[in-house]
């Protein structure tokens, strides 16, 4: 690995860990240079603008994500069992894990930070990379369809919105009221939702 290319990797990975706690537009490149003790000028080549940093930064968070949460469940035999670990990993993404962020997941904090503002770089990145990864968990989701184990007129895109709101308020639980049974009660909502769906049982709207 380069300087240019280890510097960069290591102030991605500084303002990933502060835009967790200060939120993306927390970080700017100033503040960042004087907590690496690096000249502003300096960080200036890697990142050009504020703006572009907060993008990178974005990048850099899904490039964890995907290395962290999403590789190892494709490990997993396809159906429930993948979709279980995908769960498991999430989870884990958002508190608990060795990988998990200081501050909790930057997607959600930056989704409350970006909801609002008009269409920009880091606004529309931001929701091509949620909208991928909706698609990513309705591909785990229709291999547990094809083993059988959800029923095959299931809406895909409706059991992930379900299953990312069950990780919203698993982030809130354990974030904001600190419960410590915040996991616990996410792995039981997500049954729930498995049960649900299961061939057999009846379509609800």
């Amino acid at each position: 690995m380069s300087k240019g290319v280890q510097t960069r990797e290591t102030a991605l990975r500084e303002a990933l860990a502060q835009s967790s706690h200060l939120g993306l537009k927390g970080i700017t490149i100033g503040t960042l240079a004087s907590s690496l003790e690096m000249s502003k000028s300096g960080l200036f080549a890697h990142f050009k603008s504020k703006e572009q940093l907060q993008v990178d930064v974005l990048e850099y968070a899904a490039q964890l994500f995907a290395m962290s949460v999403v590789q190892p469940a494709l490990k997993e035999p396809r159906g429930l069992e993948r979709l279980r670990a995908l769960c498991e990993n999430w989870l884990g993404w958002d508190g608990y894990a060795d990988y998990a962020m200081p501050g909790g997941c930057v997607f959600i904090s930056a989704a409350m930070e970006f909801d609002d503002e008009p269409d920009g770089p880091v606004r529309d990145f931001l929701v091509a990379q949620q909208h991928q990864w909706f698609d990513s968990m309705e591909i785990v989701i229709r291999g547990a369809i094809r083993e059988g184990q959800l029923r095959e007129d299931l809406d895909t895109l409706q059991f992930a919105h379900d299953l990312n709101g069950i990780m919203l308020g698993h982030h809130f639980a354990a974030r904001l009221l600190r419960d410590e049974a915040a996991p616990t009660r996410a792995r039981v909502a997500t049954e729930r939702l498995i049960d649900s769906a299961r061939p057999g049982t009846p379509v609800t709207d």
